[in-house]
């Protein structure tokens, strides 16, 4: 629903969410409804995405696929100008994970985060730029980074390596599209407090207590901060920037020691 009594910042814009069934994706998607945008929700999870979009109503629309396809990438943007009328807005969100120690780390696991967490994000930015080119007036793409592109964790190997190359694409894609006036940005949450994160590093109360010891702030990121980001670099507020990955992580890149954190 559109927020009422209030400025909407993406009013009759039309975004394709990837992983927007859930999580940070889910949230990004409601935002960008309230915002005054019409969303096409892309998601493997048909069950939860089907549901979000009927709770989102007539601005939103759900379309069920794996998003490593190219095949997939097409028909999203074929089915958001055909429902909508054009695309304007592109959030390259989904992400998966995989932990084992890099001497055990399958070849099989490593291409299968890579293909979700970066090629996906390549495919979908280029079917929606070509779009955009076409339509001739510009458009902003947001792909979903980490701060885990410049910190590393051992066990993550795969999920590292795809967020480093997501901050470098976001790089090459800003430059190449810059000509057509579509700006391309990434954002680089720290840890979020969605279900994904709860799997892969909140395990434990001691695994709780190591992640906020390196977070200044001392709390977890709630996935509604990550999209309030999203809205700015998808909006006009943010026109004059292209290339930047922005940091919302709760202080965690600028740390270089540790804080006490209370039982």
């Amino acid at each position: 629903m559109i927020r009422e009594g209030l400025e909407v910042r993406l009013n009759d814009k039309v975004a394709i969410v990837t992983g927007g069934a859930n999580g940070i994706g889910e949230a990004c998607a409601r935002r960008f409804v309230d915002e005054g945008a019409r969303v096409l929700i892309v998601d493997l999870d048909a069950e939860a995405g089907a549901r979000l979009a009927g709770e989102l109503g007539a601005r939103a629309l759900f379309l069920a696929g794996d998003v490593t396809d190219k095949s997939v990438a097409n028909e999203a943007v074929r089915v958001a100008v055909e429902r909508f009328g054009r695309l304007d807005i592109l959030l390259a969100n989904a992400g998966i994970v995989h932990a084992a120690s890099f001497l055990e780390l399958e070849e099989t696991d490593f291409d299968r985060v890579l293909a979700v967490n970066l090629k996906s994000y390549f495919l979908f930015g280029q079917a929606a730029a070509r779009r955009m080119v076409a339509q001739g007036d510009g458009g902003a793409i947001v792909l979903m980074s980490s701060v885990n592109a410049v910190l590393a964790i051992p066990d993550q190997v795969p999920y590292v390596v795809s967020k480093g190359g997501v901050n470098q694409l976001t790089k090459v894609m800003a430059m190449a599209l810059a000509e057509h006036g579509i700006r391309v940005n990434a954002i680089g949450p720290g840890t979020i407090a969605t279900e994904l994160a709860r799997k892969a590093v909140l395990g434990s109360d001691a695994a709780r207590r190591k992640l906020l010891s390196r977070t200044p702030m001392k709390r977890l990121g709630e996935p509604d901060e990550i999209a309030k980001v999203a809205v700015f670099l998808a909006g006009d507020d943010a026109s004059y920037m292209t290339g930047q990955t922005v940091y919302p992580d709760g202080g965690r890149l600028a740390l270089n020691y540790t804080v006490p954190v209370d039982d």
